[in-house]
């Protein structure tokens, strides 16, 4: 469980990563901010009426990318991400992140998680070897 804890502490860390999925044949990408290591999954949250959901149900294979001034470490995970119905689950995220609550809560219609599925994480800096981890 070593390299995904590393991983969800990297994006804790910067808070902001973009998120690509693909829209028919055009790349979509936008700025994310919901991460939770949940039961030994990687969640992500967002809303069911918002077209990167419609565009994860077409097409589930996305990649994340993430950036830290700090060290100029990258990191991209490159996966499927699944659908996951749990309300306990969107209580985590919820619980994680108060400030959706004004918009989100877990009996909605509209709240979402998924979560990684057979992915890749690579962790990147122009001073040292790639880094992949298996989540």
């Amino acid at each position: 469980m070593e390299g995904i804890e590393k991983v969800s502490g990297f994006l804790d860390k910067t808070k902001t990563y973009y998120l690509a999925t693909v829209d028919g044949d055009q790349p979509r990408v936008r700025p994310f901010g919901t991460i939770l290591l949940y039961e030994g999954k990687l969640y992500i949250q967002t809303g069911k009426v918002k077209p990167v959901s419609q565009q994860l149900a077409a097409n589930p294979k996305a990649e994340l990318c993430a950036f830290d001034g700090e060290t100029g470490t990258w990191l991209r995970i490159a996966g499927e991400l699944i659908n996951d119905d749990s309300r306990d689950v969107k209580v985590a995220m919820l619980e994680k992140y108060p400030e959706l609550k004004f918009m989100y809560n877990p009996d909605d219609d509209n709240t979402q998680v998924l979560f990684f599925k057979d992915a890749t994480a690579t962790f990147s800096s122009f001073t040292a070897a790639p880094e992949t981890v298996k989540i």
